[in-house]
């Protein structure tokens, strides 16, 4: 995992190690400090996936970086707010409350976050709680079930190429290969995700769809920005509802091959077979809690 300062992550640290690092910053932090009714807690500076490159250059994730704090009890209380849990917002509740700022004094609003860069954020979050040790249970190839202990501070930034798009813009033109018609689509914010959730639901509530079998043209509709340069939602709506399959499954390879994120793969082997095989590390309630 990516991050500016040397002391965080490293590979060689155990979870004791981490813990002790934790306390010994908390005190260098307060030593000098008067007696305060609200405690200093130590905090890391974490470097982004997109590198800041993405957001507006005005915007305070422009940085790339984002100013965490190591978690406490307040932090565990928020992960078992039942409420939150069925709201579905458990984790955004969590980095709320873990991000200081971008570490240059300024405070960052999550909703902002690219998903990719909220995904490192969540890893680095684990990190910082409960160690780089994370222990589960996978399917393996042959069909039996195995405990594994994913080392969380293996991961690292997927490598995109950066001048496809001038810094402070968040917007990128393809042309489809079947259509040949051209289109511009932006990579996907937290809001972004809660305004296709939101309409996911009024359109299950509505009976159109199940709720999952209109996913990939919601979330297309809110990611194309323009198609052969217009932007108004009636022609965008109407252009993905016509999509041809083959552009559509180009145009999302695409995107994917843009998007800043974590590399969630984990190469593992069939302790049965000796077998290697992979899987992706879901990111879940359950990544800080799990066997919950």
């Amino acid at each position: 995992m990516n991050t500016l300062n040397t002391e965080y992550p490293k590979k060689e640290l155990t979870n004791e190690e981490l813990a002790q690092l934790a306390a010994a910053k908390y005190e260098q932090t307060n030593a000098d400090a008067p007696i305060k009714s609200n405690y200093q807690f130590p905090t890391e500076i974490i470097e982004l996936p997109s590198q800041g490159h993405f957001y507006p250059v005005d915007s305070p994730l422009a940085t790339g970086r984002v100013e965490m704090k190591y978690m406490t009890a307040k932090e565990e209380d928020i992960l078992t707010t039942q409420s939150y849990i069925k709201q579905g917002v458990v984790i955004d509740k969590l980095l709320q409350s873990l991000v200081i700022g971008n570490g240059e004094g300024k405070r960052v609003n999550i909703n902002e976050l690219l998903i990719g860069d909220k995904n490192a954020l969540v890893i680095a979050a684990r990190v910082l709680g409960y160690g780089k040790d994370y222990e589960i249970e996978v399917t393996t190839p042959s069909g039996n079930k195995q405990k594994e202990t994913i080392d969380l501070t293996q991961f690292e930034a997927k490598e995109i190429d950066f001048s496809l798009t001038a810094k402070g813009t968040n917007r990128f033109s393809f042309q489809l290969p079947a259509s040949k018609r051209t289109v511009e689509v932006k990579l996907l914010t937290q809001k972004d995700t809660d305004a296709i959730e939101t309409e996911m639901k009024s359109l299950k509530k509505n009976k159109i769809g199940s709720g999952t079998d209109t996913i990939l043209s919601t979330t297309m509709i809110h990611t194309i920005v323009s198609v052969d340069g217009d932007e108004s939602q009636s022609a965008i709506r109407g252009f993905v509802n016509n999509m041809l399959a083959i552009d559509s499954r180009a145009l999302r390879s695409f995107i994917n091959s843009i998007k800043p994120d974590i590399d969630l793969t984990c190469n593992l082997v069939d302790n049965e077979t000796d077998e290697p095989f992979t899987i992706t590390l879901p990111l879940s309630v359950n990544f800080f809690w799990p066997g919950a």
